[in-house]
């Protein structure tokens, strides 16, 4: 990976400039975390030789990733659409470490069918954990303040 020059934000993406001048974006909107930032939260980012990192909304970018785009797998497409997992904690449920759970999310490993079971019950059984959770009753239910459905048509 070339040497990243520069890096700068706009209204809806971040970029980077390599030493060779080639330029890349990732879009906010393609990570739930990024895309619900604010302004400040996103400026908000430490940048090393292998990419960016929001501490604050737990969030990384590799360098890399900028360039070398992927099918995305069904690890990332869960992931994403469910911003509130969070891929540390989960790792470490699991007993394995953040970076190989990230390698397995973004396709560059790939998981055994037994550990991608594994990864999958762990993630069910922290929604059974959820769901245990009970409603107190001086608050409203769930129901009563959820956004209302779409009619299909």
């Amino acid at each position: 990976m070339e040497k990243v020059e520069k890096i700068w934000l706009t209204e809806d993406a971040v970029w980077i400039k390599t030493a060779d001048g080639k330029e890349a974006c990732e879009k906010f909107k393609d990570y739930p975390r990024l895309k619900y930032a604010t302004k400040e939260q996103l400026s908000n980012y430490e940048a090393d030789d292998y990419g960016l990192h929001w501490e604050d909304l737990d969030e990384d970018l590799s360098f890399e990733g900028f360039f070398d785009k992927q099918e995305t797998t069904d690890l990332y497409k869960l992931f994403i659409s469910h911003p509130e997992l969070n891929v540390s904690a989960v790792a470490r449920r699991m007993g394995i470490s953040q970076s190989l759970m990230a390698q397995y999310i973004s396709g560059k490993k790939k998981p055994s069918n037994e550990r991608l079971d594994l990864i999958l019950n762990t993630i069910h059984h922290i929604g059974l954990e959820l769901i245990s959770v009970k409603p107190r009753p001086e608050y409203p239910a769930f129901e009563e303040t959820a956004i209302p459905a779409v009619a299909e048509g």
